[in-house]
């Protein structure tokens, strides 16, 4: 909302923001360009809008809980006269207002988000959730390096966990960088490029022991849900990601040549998993069991349709088996770490786990003490007596 009037102290102490809008600018009617800009959370500042060589530019001037209207309105002249002195060609003509920053990620970062990346809706829930009520309200070109890094220290104030923190940092930088090179809002510059990421040391690991993963079994084997013993020894047996196996097709399967396909996958590439005597097995319960006519292997029984989720009955087998805490997610982290326990190489299961890059693949690396143990026998006999 743009409002232009003659700009007082008197003024500035009444006005207010309605809880219904990110923020309000309050145009001088004295200086063409020169304003107040309060937002919802009661910060106020005077800033000044111009044009260099017919790009929008956006400068803060100050507090305005600090400094006069005069004082502002001073430092307005001065900065244009300081401009001028450069031979810079100015345009103050009647600003039109810039995009927020929470306007730019709803009305052109997600309908452009959605054309191409399959996990849009993650970037959804951080915008929703961090980024419109940190920097929501701030004009592209006016956020400042320092915005942001306020809006991480907060995050991490809040307990937040480093990893969320640089999920928001990395869309921020993202998120700039193509309003840069879509040139809109006005941008200069991206404030969010210098940040660096936060440390993050805090990556869990959690895996299956044999003897945990057959107590799951038979946990999950008790479930009300008919399809959850299926599902949950599916994705044990092939490391593949939870969604991958709801949505997995009887046409997606070679019984011939033991070919599991993945045509969605997270790489946005078609994947091929080998299927062990095991996975079949599993596979060939349901063939003979499966309703005629129905594409999905896995599907709910109620609706014929992939499962939307099956968290609720997979916590109850979870906690029953004292597994509170393990995700389905370990599920592909103990497929991998089986691998590796059974002498298997990384470069082997770097590609039944659909990897890119080999250092994706190192952290599900998880040698037993015994494998380890076994490992150094290894060394010839006789080197101590021989010493």
């Amino acid at each position: 909302m743009v409002s232009s009037q003659v700009l007082t102290n008197e003024l500035l102490s009444q006005i207010a923001c309605p809880p219904d809008k990110p923020h309000l600018e309050f145009f001088d009617a004295l200086i063409r360009g020169f304003y107040v800009d309060l937002l919802r959370n009661g910060r106020m500042n005077f800033r000044l809008r111009y044009r260099v060589d017919g790009k929008a530019r956006v400068t803060t001037l100050g507090d305005a809980r600090v400094m006069t209207v005069d004082e502002a309105r001073e430092a307005a002249r001065q900065y244009l006269r300081d401009l001028k002195a450069e031979s810079i060609t100015l345009n103050t003509a009647t600003p039109q207002p810039l995009l927020t920053v929470g306007e730019f990620f709803t009305e052109h970062y997600i309908p452009y988000a959605k054309s191409y990346k399959r996990s849009w809706d993650t970037d959804q829930s951080l915008i929703r959730n961090h980024i419109i009520p940190k920097l929501g309200g701030l004009a592209l070109p006016e956020v400042m390096p320092k915005d942001i890094a306020n809006a991480v220290s907060a995050m991490r104030a809040a307990d937040y966990a480093p990893g969320t923190c640089n999920r928001f940092l990395v869309l921020l930088r993202y998120g700039f960088r193509l309003a840069e090179r879509w040139r809109v809002g006005g941008l200069a510059c991206n404030p969010a490029k210098e940040l660096v990421n936060l440390r993050d040391d805090n990556r869990i690991e959690r895996y299956l022991t044999p003897l945990q993963c057959e107590t799951l079994l038979k946990e999950i084997q008790c479930s009300p849900n008919p399809m959850l013993g299926s599902i949950i020894r599916f994705l044990i047996l092939t490391g593949a990601r939870k969604r991958e196996v709801l949505d997995a097709t009887w046409v997606d399967i070679d019984f011939e040549q033991r070919l599991w396909r993945i045509p969605k996958t997270k790489s946005g590439k078609i994947r091929y998993i080998p299927l062990s005597v095991e996975a079949l097995r599993v596979l060939n319960e349901l063939r003979v069991k499966a309703v005629a006519g129905r594409e999905h292997i896995f599907a709910n029984p109620a609706t014929g349709k992939p499962f939307i989720s099956i968290f609720y009955s997979w916590d109850a087998c979870r906690k029953r088996a004292g597994l509170p805490e393990f995700r389905i997610h370990d599920l592909r982290h103990s497929f991998a770490s089986f691998l590796v326990n059974a002498g298997r190489s990384l470069y082997e299961v770097q590609q039944l786990l659909g990897h890119a890059d080999i250092r994706t693949t190192s952290r599900y690396a998880h040698l037993s003490r015994d494998t380890l143990r076994e490992a150094v026998e290894v060394v010839p006999f006789g080197l101590s007596r021989s010493a």
